[in-house]
């Protein structure tokens, strides 16, 4: 803590004031303040991230949650006395309240002249050096305040992102989904491919895991009686981190009993276009790709629709329906000089499958594109296509180069799913 602004705080609670207020009665925010007519009486708060003192006028700027807005502060407005205790006591980052009227600088700045002004609570800590946007990345994300404090971008990302749950609530309500609260502690991590957080349950004695998909008990729902489910929640994965992993994040999972995966294909079309439509006004979007560069995207309009195999094939020259096993792919990938960034011994047909795909064909996927017809040995878990049982209704939706959805047609025949002995 600065030992100057501490000093700060005591002499405020000397003069009988409160360096930490209790509450303050708004009258505007400050995009509502910088928007109001001219001689305006308002009540704003905010913190301080700009003070520059001109000897007897003083301009400040307030942030809050809705933007920024300049304040002013003139000795013959507060007095002589007020006015040079108001320039001892404020300090970069503070939060302050003010009243006083709406007017327009020369150069044309909604500011607010302030007749009376109040510490709400005292900043002991220095802001960050670069108050106007955080570089440091590791900093970034290990303290999201000072990001958000700093870089209105990022705010606005969370802003983004709040509103984009909330319409993806309503567009699921609007069709007859229900949501429901799912456990988060399981006796079994299922529902992906993922290494699972574990932990010891005292009262029962028992291991337990966090749940690394919403999945299992969405199924239990509808074996329930639930005709469509969705859920939104936090999923862990104690797997490493790059730009597509995170040890825990937010997914979103429905269920809809009697669609097959092509009803959930047109579903997830429409949803992410109304998505986008209610919170951006438009289905066009900048996304970053796989190197992180910002590409144009139009969710609008009906997406392809391309089989694993086809996009493979055009991309590579390879068609894994003439490689009837790993060691046969693995000698087509050789004659076509094609290294992958893992160790082909030890995958599997399917397994080899998907790497090749993500290889030479993922990263060439700019536009919402769905990928289907997975081969089988490599969605186990999926239902068999009802004319080639070699591949499975599933697909995948990828925009600009990342998953974004994967999803299929579940598997519902039990002894297909469980081998006979199981029953026994």
């Amino acid at each position: 803590m600065d030992p100057f602004r501490l000093k700060k705080v005591a002499d405020l609670r000397a003069r009988g004031l409160q360096p930490y207020a209790a509450k303050f009665e708004r009258t505007h925010t400050l995009m509502e303040g910088g928007k109001a007519a001219d001689d305006t009486a308002v009540r704003i708060a905010g913190r301080i991230v700009l003070f520059r003192d001109m000897g007897k006028l003083t301009f400040a700027t307030l942030q809050d949650h809705t933007g920024r807005l300049q304040i002013a502060f003139r000795e013959e407005q507060l007095g002589t006395e007020e006015y040079k205790s108001m320039i001892k006591m404020i300090d970069l980052g503070d939060f302050v309240g003010v009243s006083g009227e709406r007017f327009t600088t020369q150069k044309g700045e909604p500011t607010v002249l302030v007749k009376e002004w109040k510490m709400l609570s005292k900043t002991l800590r220095q802001p960050p050096e670069k108050w106007h946007g955080l570089s440091d990345r590791e900093t970034l994300y290990r303290k999201r305040y000072l990001d958000t404090m700093s870089n209105r971008e990022s705010f606005d990302r969370f802003l983004f992102r709040s509103a984009f749950i909330r319409a993806m609530r309503e567009f699921y309500w609007e069709n007859d989904f229900t949501e429901v609260d799912l456990p988060v502690l399981v006796n079994s991590a299922s529902g992906a491919l993922a290494t699972p957080f574990s932990t010891h349950h005292n009262a029962l004695d028992l291991d337990v895991f966090l749940r690394i998909a919403l999945e299992t008990h969405q199924k239990e729902c509808l074996v329930g009686g639930f005709d469509r489910t969705f859920s939104l929640g936090s999923v862990f994965r104690n797997e490493g981190m790059d730009p597509s992993h995170l040890q825990e994040f937010t997914m979103c999972e429905h269920y809809s009993a009697y669609w097959d995966y092509k009803d959930n294909m047109r579903f997830t079309e429409q949803m992410l276009a109304a998505l986008l439509m209610k919170t951006r006004g438009s289905t066009k979007s900048k996304i970053p790709n796989r190197e992180g560069k910002l590409v144009d995207v139009d969710f609008g309009g009906s997406w392809p629709r391309l089989s694993l195999r086809e996009v493979i094939k055009r991309d590579c020259g390879i068609d894994f329906e003439d490689c009837a096993t790993a060691d046969d792919l693995r000698v087509a990938m050789k004659k076509k000089k094609i290294e992958l960034d893992v160790d082909v011994g030890v995958l599997g047909r399917g397994n080899l499958i998907d790497q090749l795909y993500k290889k030479v064909s993922r990263p060439k996927i700019v536009s919402p594109t769905f990928i289907t017809e997975h081969p089988i040995d490599l969605s186990p878990l999926a239902r068999r296509n009802d004319e080639n049982p070699a591949i499975t209704d599933r697909f995948q939706l990828v925009v600009g180069g990342w998953e974004i959805v994967n999803a299929y047609s579940e598997l519902i025949d039990p002894v297909l799913l469980v081998p006979v002995g199981a029953w026994e």
